[in-house]
């Protein structure tokens, strides 16, 4: 099968082989000792010195931690969207009852850092700011460094990314950029299997938390972070997944973080070229091209349902649909992971003989 959807991704045969090991007490020291290397690693990958967090949830989980930690009902918070996944973690926002006000771009643009900065100054009592990195529903990857910037230099409030698609796959300096929340997950570039979020903290974070009063139980950072220094978590863990994450980190750092990043984008780029060599056209502004997933509309006359449906029963090739107001009218190649070239070409070539198919 070649998966190439925007997570899970594949994984690496050995990742798959030290799963196989069996249980251990995860509140032994051969558990501690694992989570400990998995989050030093975890702080470098983030370039971070910040407190790094481990959740057994899915990303979602660990951007509804990084709201319940932050925030109490009632604060205003401003939240930057520009397609699904930036209008959900508005919506967990809104769930606990902050007062989110959304500004948003259209499907496909960047989010504009001068905006950024013109809103904060117009709503200088703005508590959080809520942006997605990498917006997996439209391809875009937002200008981070900008926006972070921006967000610095106009305001205290509390910055929450949503890196849960692009961590690894472009730079995200973390401490840097004064970025006070990142969230991750195991499913996606790290190409581990679901399980485990990671959310980086920062000191503005810690101090937001200790006057939060969203509802928080299974997320409670403080609890969740008195376990760690224990060596332990507070509920039981996806042990096979910090296996799965303890190799998996000790890959990327043998590669660097620099040379994954470089691999990400030159991954990105033969998709590109290969979707537009079949009559393929970019969504979106091209400027701002993830390196993590790349979406597109068909040539004309291809229904894109219908390519989809024919790359997985005739070619094994599972590729991913629209979702929300582009279901239907784009497809999205994944490309996070360890993605070899080969891959890309193989998925090009089965796509290229489906639309033979369809112009014949």
């Amino acid at each position: 099968m070649n998966l190439r959807i925007p997570g899970p991704v594949t994984i690496p045969q050995e990742i798959l082989d030290v799963m196989d090991h069996q249980m251990i007490d995860h509140r032994g020291p051969q558990f501690a000792a694992i989570q400990a290397r998995v989050v030093k690693n975890l702080q470098t990958c983030f370039q971070t010195k910040n407190d790094v967090l481990l959740f057994t949830s899915s990303g979602t989980g660990g951007l509804e931690s990084a709201i319940v930690n932050t925030l109490s009902p009632g604060d205003p918070v401003l939240a930057f969207v520009a397609g699904e996944f930036g209008e959900r973690i508005a919506a967990i926002a809104a769930t606990y009852g902050s007062n989110v006000t959304k500004i948003k771009f259209e499907n496909g643009q960047g989010i504009d850092p001068d905006r950024v900065a013109q809103e904060l100054k117009n709503a200088p009592q703005t508590k959080a700011v809520l942006v997605t990195h990498n917006e997996t529903s439209t391809g875009i990857m937002h200008p981070l460094k900008e926006i972070s910037h921006a967000v610095r230099a106009n305001s205290d409030a509390v910055l929450i990314v949503d890196g849960v698609s692009s961590m690894l796959t472009a730079d995200a300096q973390v401490d840097n950029w004064g970025i006070d929340v990142m969230v991750s997950a195991s499913q996606k570039a790290w190409a581990c299997p679901p399980g485990v979020a990671i959310v980086s903290i920062s000191d503005r974070a810690w101090k937001a938390h200790a006057n939060a009063k969203m509802p928080r139980f299974y997320f409670d950072w403080t609890e969740t972070k008195k376990w760690l220094e224990k060596g332990q978590t507070p509920f039981t863990p996806a042990v096979s997944v910090y296996y799965a994450l303890d190799l998996a980190l000790e890959r990327i750092l043998e590669e660097g973080l620099p040379n994954v990043f470089a691999r990400h984008a030159h991954i990105a780029a033969l998709t590109r070229e290969q979707a537009k060599q079949l009559g393929f056209r970019m969504f979106g502004d091209e400027r701002y091209a993830s390196n993590a997933v790349t979406a597109l509309y068909a040539p004309d006359g291809v229904d894109t349902e219908a390519l989809r449906k024919a790359a997985r029963e005739e070619y094994d090739l599972i590729i991913g649909g629209g979702q929300g107001p582009m279901r239907g009218k784009i497809i999205r190649i994944g490309h996070l992971g360890w993605v070899k070239e080969q891959e890309i070409y193989d998925c090009f070539a089965a796509i290229g003989h489906i639309l033979e198919k369809v112009a014949a």
